[in-house]
């Protein structure tokens, strides 16, 4: 097992180095210039100069491998530089894990009936749309109960400035876009389940009068969730910056609004940071699932 996790780790170096410079060279092929961008977002005009200065302030004067290399270094050292410009999975999984096994556990009963067409209606139901609906919900539901309706404060708050304002601001978001991903769980961990609970492996262990609450603890459960700790550690790192639209419903300072505006003003420190970010989790979360994969199944390690 050591072996296996350190060999997994040491994969991770060269992956990130390989996604830094591919993300290095993709930056420097989007036409225009951060620098004629930002000198001229006020309107005015500026001479060659102006931009010249710009470009040795930014560091954008050097040969493209010195700006590699300090890249580099500077990835190494967590530090990503100056902006060139300005300076819910807990649900999910809380959700869908226990309601997907009760559904293929209960197939064909009315549980399983309610859990799929819960499940079905989350898959089809934007989350950008649905956040709009709670807040509705919340505004009608507030004002006929207590008289004056209420709603999650719009107004950005840090959690370290004001935790509980934070956290109420975060958690109509975090449930919409967790029922979302819920759902898709929910119906994988259903399919994963009924397959698994008609292997022969489980009839023998019915065969030999195994308690029903074992055999699902101790043998069909492992092997269900291989895939379902796939689908998890995907949607894990898609929520880092795909829910852009979400975030504008919201108001919510998140990564997915922030890379669409270091994309527009051609903010290079801040794009390269952020992909550097979103690359690092997805790196992490593939070197957690084959993790999970070898504590779940041992002939993965073995192999």
């Amino acid at each position: 097992m050591y072996r296996y996790v350190i060999k997994r780790v040491l994969l991770v170096i060269p992956t990130l180095l390989g996604a830094a410079a591919l993300v290095f060279v993709l930056m420097r092929l989007v036409p225009g210039d951060v620098c004629v961008v930002r000198l001229g977002s006020s309107g005015g005009t500026f001479d060659p100069k102006a931009i010249a200065l710009c470009h040795e302030e930014l560091g954008m004067d050097r040969p493209i491998i010195v700006q590699f290399v300090a890249f580099l270094w500077a990835t190494l050292r967590l530090d990503f530089g100056t902006s060139m410009w300005s300076g819910a999975t807990v649900i999910a999984v809380a959700i869908a894990i226990p309601l997907g096994t009760l559904s293929a556990i209960k197939q064909n009963s009315w549980i399983d009936h309610v859990v799929r067409v819960f499940a079905v209606a989350g898959i089809a139901t934007p989350s950008f749309w649905l956040g709009i609906v709670s807040l509705l919900i919340v505004l009608n539901v507030t004002g006929a109960v207590f008289g004056r309706p209420w709603m999650p404060p719009i107004e950005y708050v840090p959690i370290w400035q004001d935790p509980i304002r934070n956290l109420s601001m975060a958690l109509l978001p975090a449930v919409t876009v967790g029922y979302r991903y819920a759902a898709v769980s929910m119906r994988m961990t259903r399919s994963a389940m009924l397959e698994v609970m008609q292997e022969d492996y489980i009839r023998t262990a019915r065969a030999k009068g195994l308690l029903h609450k074992l055999i699902i603890n101790r043998h069909a459960m492992k092997n269900a969730l291989l895939p379902v700790v796939t689908l998890i550690g995907i949607e894990f790192a898609f929520l880092i910056g795909g829910l852009v639209v979400t975030e504008q419903v919201f108001n919510l300072n998140g990564v997915g609004r922030l890379f669409v505006q270091a994309v527009q003003n051609q903010d290079y420190t801040l794009s390269q940071a952020l992909v550097m970010l979103t690359v690092t989790i997805f790196v992490l979360c593939n070197l957690v699932v084959d993790l999970l994969y070898a504590w779940l199944d041992p002939r993965i390690r073995l192999s």
